[in-house]
């Protein structure tokens, strides 16, 4: 009689071959784990580590934001600093301006009551010529006055004449050629002390100026009339 041997069914040779596969996993996970401890590896410190170079990751960040609004600061002060430097500057050209035209002023009207002229009668006390806004303007401040005695007023009327050169040959214009087409020609003065006038000047196309005749013609009895020569000078030229 043969011997008999217990006969594994297919579930039970299943199941044997799943524990096999899970001691196996185990296994190996077991080994990995092992793996990893023996090159000082741990999870808690990766987490660790990693939360702080986002950390630092993060304060970064602020301090280049932090650095940067600085730098508008810094931008906006200077510009400030460059407008309020510009606005100074200014201020003080306009001051210096304003000062040299007062002591030109002052300058002017102690020249008028200055006494170095002999005699007594009407005098042409300035003569002075600017460009004005045209190519071909001119503006001219004349001051008539009175030598003492003032005794009275002096009424007249001025009349402007230009010798020069038009297109190379001599040429005269008096005053009524010379006034813009909305100026008026007519010169009037009366006072007792001095008069200070400003007139505009267009010179003719091709006209080249080189002295300036004023007569100053007076309709007052016993104060004589005189007329006096300036070469022309206006500006830089």
């Amino acid at each position: 009689m043969k011997p008999r041997y217990p006969v594994l069914g297919i579930g039970a040779s299943l199941g044997f071959r799943a524990a096999i596969i899970v001691v196996l996993l185990c296994g190996g996970y077991l080994v990995f784990e092992f793996g990893r401890l023996q090159a000082n590896y741990n999870i808690v410190d990766a987490i660790q580590e990693k939360q702080a170079l986002s950390e630092t990751i993060q304060e970064l960040e602020d301090q280049v934001v932090v650095q940067k609004q600085q730098i508008i600061l810094l931008e906006s002060k200077r510009k400030i600093d460059k407008e309020a430097y510009a606005l100074v500057e200014e201020g003080f050209s306009k001051l210096r301006s304003k000062i040299q035209e007062q002591w030109e002023v002052i300058a002017f009207y102690r020249g008028i009551l200055s006494h170095e002229d002999d005699g007594h009668g009407l005098r042409v006390k300035d003569l002075r010529l600017t460009r004005g806004s045209g190519a071909r303007h001119y503006n001219i401040r004349l001051v008539l006055m009175q030598l003492m005695p003032h005794d009275r007023s002096v009424m007249g009327e001025v009349d402007l004449t230009l010798d020069g050169a038009q297109d190379g040959v001599e040429a005269t214009y008096n005053f009524e050629q010379l006034v813009p087409e909305d100026g008026n020609s007519n010169w009037l003065f009366a006072f007792k002390y001095f008069q200070d006038f400003e007139r505009e000047l267009v010179l003719p196309e091709g006209f080249k100026p080189e002295k300036v005749n004023i007569q100053v013609i007076s309709r007052t009895k016993s104060i004589a009339s005189v007329k006096q020569s300036f070469d022309w000078l206006a500006g830089s030229g």
